[in-house]
């Protein structure tokens, strides 16, 4: 079988780099855009072009050859409004028009059911309002409507919108719940904790890109799809299975919701909270998506339970916590700076 020429933007990025291990697994050639060093040891095997997907010169020059884009780059939301809108809305639009000049059979937009905001009712299927909460739910809302654009233009631009996705090379916002754990302290949640919080494994979201770069009738893949586990518990069950893997019987402890999310709000202003208002606002109410339409359409089958995928990332997270020691940013691929809670997590 002939392999196909993946361009992935953001290859240096934690989906990125489990992307391109995942297509490389199945016989495929990967081509990585990002603007960050592509430090793995997978460089001799992915061709790398380091640069901004802003930057129009640059993306031609990864867009040679190439068969398949999987537009994984994005701007984090702790990183600028101005800095994650330009790379959302105008980089994605750079993509998006290269890829129809040099004919690429498949454009592939990794969104996020950040889409539609605080949601009042579950499961959220892909046909519901969406309404972005911050400039970055906002910016995917305006790059999912730039590859709606792109379609009608004859570009086949399936959008994938995934729940938070776990597992080898996340930190982030759960190095906070990994740190804890592995220090022996128990965990705080807001409310009860017995919300449905449904998660994803970063192996399934790649078989997830995989069935969308491979599926024969393109009718059936232009279109968007929910990506979440098949099994979830509550936020309680999926944080207390880390908590039992780490061994010290520690426990989720619940507080009261409302106070203490007006409290991260003036925490967020303030700079000293890592958390930000999706996270927060979201945290203590259910939060699951229906995926019927791309098992039904694509044979979609999660592999990964919450606490599977959770469990997977905690025992990556202790193999290689000393690379980290000390090191904070705004990626998914080293901890986020805790701030106060650094201090608070003494009362636990």
């Amino acid at each position: 079988m002939t392999s196909s020429l993946y361009l992935v933007t953001g290859g240096a990025g934690f989906l990125g780099i489990n992307l391109c291990r995942h297509l490389l697994a199945h016989g495929q050639r990967v081509r990585s855009l990002d603007i960050a060093p592509f430090d793995y040891p997978e460089r001799d095997a992915v061709e790398v072009v380091q640069g901004d997907i802003r930057d129009r010169e640059t993306v031609e020059q990864a867009m040679a050859g190439v068969d398949l884009v999987v537009h994984c780059a994005a701007a984090l939301p702790l990183d600028s409004e101005d800095n994650i809108l330009s790379t959302e809305v105008d980089g994605t639009r750079i993509l998006l028009e290269s890829a129809l000049d040099f004919g690429v059979s498949r454009f592939i937009y990794i969104s996020s059911t950040a889409v539609y905001g605080i949601p009042d009712h579950h499961p959220l299927r892909e046909d519901d309002r969406i309404e972005g909460v911050g400039p970055y739910g906002e910016a995917k809302i305006r790059a999912e409507a730039l590859c709606r654009e792109y379609r009608g233009r004859g570009l086949c631009v399936p959008v994938l919108r995934p729940k938070t996705f776990v597992g080898p090379e996340r930190l982030g916002v759960f190095a906070l719940l990994y740190g804890w754990a592995a220090e022996g302290r128990n965990f705080p949640v807001l409310g009860s904790g017995n919300n449905r919080y449904q998660l994803l494994d970063v192996e399934d979201l790649c078989t997830a890109i995989e069935l969308c770069a491979t599926a024969d009738d393109e009718d059936r893949v232009n279109d968007t799809f929910n990506v979440g586990a098949r099994e979830f518990g509550t936020m309680r069950e999926n944080f207390q299975a880390v908590l039992d893997r780490a061994g010290f019987g520690r426990k989720i402890i619940g507080f009261p919701a409302r106070p203490v999310i007006w409290t991260l709000k003036l925490l967020e202003r303030l700079h000293l909270s890592p958390l930000y208002r999706w996270v927060y606002e979201t945290a203590a109410e259910d939060s699951f998506v229906s995926i019927e339409r791309i098992e039904s359409r694509l044979g979609f089958r999660p592999q990964y339970s919450n606490r599977d995928a959770l469990i997977r990332n905690y025992e990556w997270y202790l193999a290689h916590r000393d690379e980290y020691r000390g090191t904070t940013g705004i990626s998914h691929r080293v901890p986020w700076k805790q701030g106060i809670l650094g201090l608070v997590k003494h009362l636990f």
